[in-house]
C-alpha cells in the first residue's frame, strides 16, 4: 500500500513540475517577437495621436529620447523630420526613430511617404515604407524590412497631420556591416540626412 502511494505521489509531483515548466515557457515566450512584426493597425494609435511626451517608442516599445536630435531635414509644405535615434540591434537590423512635425498652416497627408513600389503601397498605405538607407562606402542601398505578409516593419496607418502637430515614426532596415558607422537616410519628400549608427 505504501509503495503504491509513493508511486502516485511521485507521479503527481512530476506532473505538477512539468505543468509549472510549461507555464513558464508559455509566459516567457508568448507573443514577444522582438519588435520585428507589427499589427498593421497598431501603429496608428501610437503614432497618429498628435504630440508625444518627452519619450516616443519604437516597434519593440523601447523608449526613444525625443529631445535628442541627430539630424533635422526639411520637407515640402512646412514639414520637418527630426531623427532622434539610429540604433543597431542584435537581431541584425537598424531602427531609425524620429518625429515629423507640420510647421505649415494646412493639414498634411501622410500618404506621400509610402514610396512608389506597388506591392508596398498595397500592404502599407499611409506609412513611411518609402524610406531608404545608403551605405556610401559599401555602395549598397537598404530598403525597409517586411514581414512574410509584405507589411513593412515601420510606422503605418498614419493620419493627416494637423498644423502645429507632430507624429513619432520608426523604420527598421537590414543592418549594414559592423564597419559601417554612417549612412545616408532618405524619406520621400524630405532632404537626405547623414546619420551615425549607435549600438
Amino acid at each position: 500500500m505504501s509503495i503504491r502511494r509513493t508511486t502516485k505521489s511521485r507521479r503527481a509531483v512530476a506532473a505538477a513540475s512539468v505543468a509549472a515548466a510549461l507555464a513558464l515557457v508559455v509566459t516567457g515566450c508568448g507573443g514577444d517577437d522582438g519588435g520585428k512584426t507589427e499589427n498593421p493597425g497598431s501603429s496608428s494609435s501610437k503614432s497618429s495621436g498628435g504630440d508625444k511626451g518627452p519619450n516616443g517608442d519604437t516597434a519593440a516599445g523601447d523608449p526613444v529620447d525625443t529631445n535628442a536630435k541627430l539630424a533635422q531635414v526639411n520637407g515640402r509644405d512646412g514639414l520637418t523630420l527630426v531623427v532622434n535615434e539610429v540604433k543597431r540591434d542584435s537581431g541584425g537590423f537598424v531602427t531609425v526613430s524620429g518625429v515629423i512635425k507640420n510647421g505649415g498652416d494646412g493639414i498634411r497627408s501622410a500618404g506621400q511617404w509610402s514610396g512608389t513600389e506597388s506591392t508596398i503601397l498595397a500592404k502599407n498605405p499611409n506609412s513611411v515604407a518609402g524610406a531608404t538607407l545608403v551605405d556610401k562606402v559599401g555602395k549598397k542601398r537598404y530598403y525597409i524590412l517586411r514581414d512574410t505578409d509584405g507589411r513593412c516593419l515601420c510606422t503605418t496607418g498614419l493620419s493627416a497631420i494637423q498644423p502645429g502637430k507632430s507624429i513619432s515614426v520608426f523604420m527598421q532596415f537590414p543592418a549594414p556591416p559592423e564597419t559601417t558607422t554612417e549612412v545616408d537616410f532618405t524619406l520621400p519628400t524630405f532632404a537626405t540626412a547623414s546619420l551615425k549608427i549607435s549600438g
